[in-house]
């Protein structure tokens, strides 16, 4: 709960988060899966990488699962 706190916590114009959930990975580790709407000519996703994985004692690293442009 703490590492999707620190994620929700970034905010910009732009950015929305939404719903989430924890995924086991295995050996009792999970991952947060978080969906986020982004305005691309406001939020790149440099940007949220770099603030998510600033996080370093919670995140470990990241993946952008897909894509959707509307």
């Amino acid at each position: 709960k703490e590492m999707e706190r620190l994620v929700r916590s970034i905010e910009a114009d732009g950015l929305i988060w939404g719903a989430s959930k924890l995924m086991p990975v295995g050996y009792g580790i999970k991952k947060l899966q978080i969906c986020c709407v982004v305005e691309d000519d406001k939020v790149g996703t440099d940007f949220l990488e770099e603030q998510i994985t600033s996080f370093e004692d919670l995140v470990q690293s990241m993946d952008i699962v897909s894509f959707n442009k509307i």
